[in-house]
């Protein structure tokens, strides 16, 4: 859709309104299109929105410009939609109060984890970005019960601290577990949300009276009015001097006589009402509540959190949500430049110091977090506008769990945090940090001198100025050499304080696979028509090898359990079993196989060297399709290692989509990490049970050393022993193996880890039962 700025409403031509009314009495009586023909007769239509519905607007589309492509271009924040619905506030749910209560505090979290973020990035330009806002927009106001009603009340408990401790340990608990597994970006294939784990634990009650309350301590709301405005009311915890909220509806004066009667109410005589102030700098406003005859005539870049309380559950919310959303996407990271950052950056806009500075605290403030009533409606609402793209030509296939895998315990590894940070365990991994610029951290400390300054400098706590001063002093222990140069004294500073706080993961326990592999169930497919490739998977799923069929049928007439007849037709559908199948499309090729072994069936493999773009969540990168390869050239050996097990099984990793993963800390960018190894393997043998990652990746993945590391602290003792891991009356052990063609040239350290042969790998696993 050709449009000006995106969410602005359908303008015509001028001319348009010249035409007399008896021609627009007559809309009713006329054809749809009769009526685009009268409009242009003397001209032409032009017509621009960022949320057209109606068939007929996306028929007569020139361009599109739409919430997707916008994002797309990186005009727009990213797009989560959450799967912590509100449904404690939808009709006829029986849902306790602290159960309303927890559904509010996760919207209410992640505002404030957006606020830590713009803290920080304000430190570095003190024009940067915007201040978080949580928008939550309702469909009744003024009802019995009403939605507005229900959320306020809510927010006045947390206001007032009455937050039982399992409560907030819940709401935070299950909001981390979503957001831990990185949930999927709208319209971004492939992406998921960014989320800083050490400053999401952090967060505690304290810090939602500051960052949203604008409050130290918990207090009874008051509420702040003007007079001459009848539709804004403001709200303030009498423990502050600060507003924290507002309410835009129609008319406020309901609200006052039906639902606040016994409120304190102060009234002031500003020039200016909250909601116009609402975008400069200094508005102290971080929630603004309304309903959907607000939306309109309104911009701002400062939503990061957005609440749709009972909206969304039907078609005739759609106009409402995408203009709503629209509203919540725009972003201007610096002054006049409407991108994000990566994307103004790339284009020599900012400065790259700076872009240096806050690109790895940007996420929060560039993303729009979304909670609704009913996630799959909203969810279906927004990728309405993605989906009249590519709707002709865009599909989704979903293959099929293995019947086999169902007859074993499929174990994956489950983590927590650790208790203390990393600095405090004994082997943890150290900071990375280039020789001459260790040397000049330890001048920088011995020059500044006095902890205190160096407190006031970086805002940091005397605990971790201690830490520094430590770490100068025994280097080897804190710091690894690296090649890793920051360039700026204050940001390799920021780093090392940075270092001090993170908390690794840690081993909790083995849980049975559920729904952590599920990329087999997303394939994406860009293709118009797509019935041969149905056609072809479906006969592979099925395949059953012959000699097992000719085998049973043998046994049945044997046992005159079937006829000579019913022998003759079995052996013939045995004949026509299809255990792998070719197809091409735009000139590239895939290759359908059954693996028997394998989690899900069929697999379908790239039989190209370079991607394929038009599927995705595929086995297509070079090395895996090698490694499969080998691995089913490997199987059809008489004598192969598998055989020395009881049962074996496999199944790709997606590193975009599972949840399958070992946790470790990244020295490059200062964080824990996941290592999503691209196959995982289960074997058992009597009582000893395997898990195997193994990662096809060539040597010069320098990274590999730092995953390795993180394994081994995990699954490892100090010897280099694997550790037994008991469950269920088997003992469990983990292996991590790097597969290659080129095993030379690798360090003793590590080269035990790397092999190029499967059956090293087997016999490798076999020793250590």
């Amino acid at each position: 859709m050709l449009k000006g700025r995106i969410g602005r409403e359908n303008k015509a031509a001028d001319c348009t309104r010249k035409i007399e009314p008896c021609c627009l009495k007559a809309k009713s009586r006329l054809d749809p299109f009769a009526i685009y023909s009268i409009l242009s007769r003397n001209g032409f239509l032009f017509n621009f929105s960022a949320t057209f519905t109606d068939a007929r607007d996306l028929t007569t589309t020139v361009s599109n410009f739409n919430l997707s492509e916008f994002i797309k271009a990186g005009y727009g924040k990213h797009i989560a939609i959450l799967q912590q619905e509100l449904r404690a506030f939808r009709d006829n749910q029986d849902y306790n109060n602290e159960e309303k209560q927890k559904i509010v505090l996760k919207s209410l979290l992640m505002l404030a984890y957006a606020r830590k973020f713009y803290e920080r990035v304000r430190k570095a330009g003190k024009d940067l970005y915007h201040k978080p806002l949580l928008l939550t927009l309702v469909n009744s106001v003024n009802t019995e019960e009403a939605d507005l009603q229900l959320f306020f009340r809510e927010l006045e408990r947390i206001g007032k601290g009455e937050i039982r401790k399992e409560v907030w340990k819940a709401a935070k608990k299950e909001l981390w577990e979503e957001l831990r597994k990185r949930p999927a970006l709208m319209f971004e294939d492939g992406q998921a949300i960014e989320t800083d784990e050490d400053v999401f634990e952090k967060l505690e009650q304290k810090d939602i009276l500051q960052a949203v309350y604008n409050a130290r301590s918990p207090g009874e709301i008051e509420i702040l009015i003007r007079p001459s405005n009848k539709q804004e009311l403001a709200f303030k915890l009498k423990t502050s001097d600060r507003p924290f909220a507002l309410i835009k509806i129609g008319d406020i004066s309901g609200w006052l006589k039906d639902k606040l009667a016994g409120y304190e109410i102060v009234e002031g005589f500003e020039d200016e009402g909250y909601f116009k102030g609402l975008n400069a700098d200094d508005s102290d406003i971080n929630i603004l509540m309304g309903s959907r005859s607000f939306y309109e005539g309104w911009d701002s870049n400062r939503p990061n959190v957005m609440n749709f309380i009972n909206i969304g559950v039907g078609a005739d919310a759609r106009k409402f949500i995408l203009q709503a959303v629209g509203r919540g996407v725009r972003i201007e990271p610096v002054r006049n430049k409407r991108k994000r950052l990566k994307h103004l950056n790339n284009a020599g806009e900012v400065d790259a110091d700076l872009f240096e500075k806050v690109k790895d605290k940007v996420a929060p403030l560039e993303s729009l977090v979304i909670f609704g009533t009913n996630r799959q409606a909203l969810q279906t609402v927004i990728e309405h506008l993605d989906d009249e793209s590519r709707k002709r030509d865009y599909h989704q296939l979903a293959l099929f769990v293995n019947e086999a895998a169902k007859e074993h315990e499929l174990l994956i590894p489950v983590y927590k945090l650790a208790e203390k940070p990393m600095i405090e365990h004994g082997d943890g991994a150290r900071f990375e940090i280039e020789s001459d610029e260790l040397d000049l951290l330890k001048e920088y400390v011995k020059y500044v001198g006095d902890d205190r300054v160096l407190m006031a400098l970086y805002d940091a706590e005397p605990q971790k100025v201690g830490l520094l001063q430590v770490s100068v002093t025994d280097t080897d222990r804190f710091y690894k050499p690296s090649d890793r140069a920051y360039r700026n004294i204050d940001l390799l500073v920021r780093r090392i304080f940075d270092y001090f706080s993170i908390v690794p993961r840690e081993f909790e326990r083995l849980k049975h696979l559920e729904e952590e592999i599920n990329h087999f169930k997303n394939i994406k497919v860009s293709l118009k028509d797509i019935s041969d490739l149905t056609e072809k998977i479906d006969a592979v799923r099925h395949y059953t090898d012959p000699a097992e069929i000719e085998k049973q049928l043998d046994d049945k007439l044997a046992k005159k359990g079937i006829t000579l007849q019913e022998y003759k037709e079995g052996i013939k559908q045995a004949a026509r079993m299809v255990k792998e199948a070719k197809a091409e499309y735009q000139g590239k090729r895939l290759r359908i196989t059954h693996v028997a072994n394998h989690y899900y069936i069929p697999m379908i493999l790239s039989g190209e060297t370079d991607r394929i773009d038009y599927i995705k969540h595929i086995i297509q990168e070079e090395s895996e399709v090698k490694f499969i390869n080998r691995l089913e050239e490997y199987l059809g050996r008489a004598n192969n290692k598998f055989q020395d097990f009881d049962w074996w099984m496999f199944s790709k990793l997606d590193e975009s989509l599972d949840d399958v993963y070992l946790p470790y800390y990244d020295g490059s960018s200062n964080k824990v990490r996941e290592f999503k190894p691209d196959f995982i393997f289960w074997l058992q043998k009597g009582d000893d049970y395997f898990i195997v990652f193994i990662d096809p990746k060539g040597t010069e993945h320098t990274d590999y050393q730092r995953k390795i590391d993180g394994y081994s602290l995990l699954f490892e003792d100090g010897g280099g022993g694997k550790k037994t891991i008991p469950h269920n009356g088997q003992m469990v052990k983990v292996f991590t193996f790097l597969y290659t063609d080129d095993v030379d040239g690798l360090s003793k350290d590590y080269k035990r880890y790397w092999s190029d042969d499967i059956g090293k790998v087997l016999t490798s696993v076999l020793s250590e039962k």
